[in-house]
This record gives C-alpha cells, structure tokens and sequence, in this order.
C-alpha cells in the first residue's frame, strides 16, 4: 500500500525559482524547500554564496534529473567591486584591507580591462569556493589560510558591463556561461588595473529563462508545497 508520504513524493515534480537572500546557504534554501515539500527529493541548479542574492533554481522530484542541464544555462549577475580595498575570499566575509595604489585607474581603463576578460578565457576560481580539491571543500583549506588560487578552468564570458563608476567602486553587468565566479572576477580585474577588488555585494538576476521576476521571495515559500506552485519541467 503506498502511504501519503510516498504518494506526495510520486505526484510533486516541477522547478521553483526561489529569491535566495543574504547570509543564507543556498543549502538553507533546499531544506526549506524539502520540509515545505514534506520530503519530496529536492536539489538545485548552481549555488550562490551565502553573503550573494538572487535566482536560485530548485528542481523537486523527476525534474532533479534535469538539474545538470539547467546547471550549464547561461546567468547573469550584478555586482558592486570596490577597488579600494581586498580580502583572501574577494568579498565581505573577511574584513577588507585597503591597498596601496599607484594610479587610480579611469573609467576608460577599467572598460578596457573588462573587454579583456570577455570571451573564451581561463578563470582560477578562488580559494574561498566549494570546488572539490582531492576529497574536500577548497573553503575548508582557506579557512586554514590556505589562499593560493585553485587552478584555472575554461569559462565563457559574454559580455562585462560597466554601468556604474565613482572611485573606488564600479557596478558590473555580468553575462557569462557555466563556471564563472564573480570574486574572481573582483580579484582579476584588481590585478590588471593594479589595485584592489573586493564584491561588495553580488546579485544573480537569472539562469537562462528564469529571471527575477518568475521567482518567490524565501518567506514566500508556500507551505504546504503544492504541484500548483512549480514551475514546468522542461522539454
């Protein structure tokens, strides 16, 4: 006989875009998700930074199949750098420190550093990541300060947009294919203007099709979590 328990987890399958908010795992996203879901299956489609916002797709029962497609969508991320000062982990999780600048680079050179690093290019993802390296979490060796950068891996960067530029910070529009780390970008752009880079805040807007506005707020997670709130699986 198959129990209520059981029949949810066979009937409930679809996509929920979740608003992830500040200071919160995207890990803490899912396990509200699950409970709200009573225990149906539940993953995402790509993490966010606990101190980052934004999209975060949930895929729950027979569409947590589809999660590594979803995983290689394009994104697009917002986020304010300041030049001015660093950390080991490229945001606020560490206290910044300010860095000795030569020259303080102009609007012209930072827009020409960014259409440097649009393309096909090679991305060292930060030390402070969840990247596995021989078992265990890269953060995990940071956290022991461990900071060398992990090797570098191939990313897609369609564009890098500056729409914003008063010394020492810059907003930046991001487009960019699977793999890409917004620190690094921070920590990459720093080294080729030769000053600092640190987010100070980073918002993803969208993975793909599923942008801001298709997502619910985390306190907006209905419970329970019904069939009629989920997003269709896709062909």
């Amino acid at each position: 006989m198959t129990t209520e328990i059981e029949s949810r987890r066979l009937r409930i399958s679809g996509l929920l875009a979740v608003n992830k908010p500040t200071l919160l795992s995207s890990m803490g996203v899912i396990s509200r998700v699950r409970g709200r879901a009573k225990g149906v299956r539940t993953g995402h489609a790509g993490t966010l930074d606990p101190l980052a916002t934004g999209v975060l797709v949930i895929g729950l029962g027979r569409a947590t199949k589809q999660l590594d497609a979803l995983m290689g969508l394009d994104k697009r991320y917002q986020t304010t750098i300041d030049l001015s000062r660093t950390t080991p982990s490229f945001d606020l999780e560490l206290e910044p420190e300010d860095v000795e600048i030569p020259v303080i680079p102009d609007q012209v050179s930072i827009e020409r550093a960014l259409a440097d690093l649009e393309g096909e290019c090679m991305q060292a993802p930060p030390a402070f990541s969840a990247i596995k390296i021989d078992g265990k979490r890269a953060y995990v060796g940071a956290r022991k300060q461990q900071h060398d950068d992990l090797p570098p891996r191939p990313v897609h960067v369609h564009s890098l947009s500056l729409t914003r530029f008063q010394w020492p910070e810059v907003d930046i529009d991001i487009h960019c294919g699977k793999g890409f780390y917004v620190r690094a970008l921070a920590r990459d752009l720093g080294r080729v203007l030769g000053c600092g880079g640190v987010c100070m805040s980073i918002h993803r807007s969208a993975i793909g099709p599923y942008t801001d506005e298709m997502a619910m707020s985390f306190d907006g997670i209905p419970d329970p979590l019904e069939q009629e709130h989920l997003l269709p699986i896709p062909n």
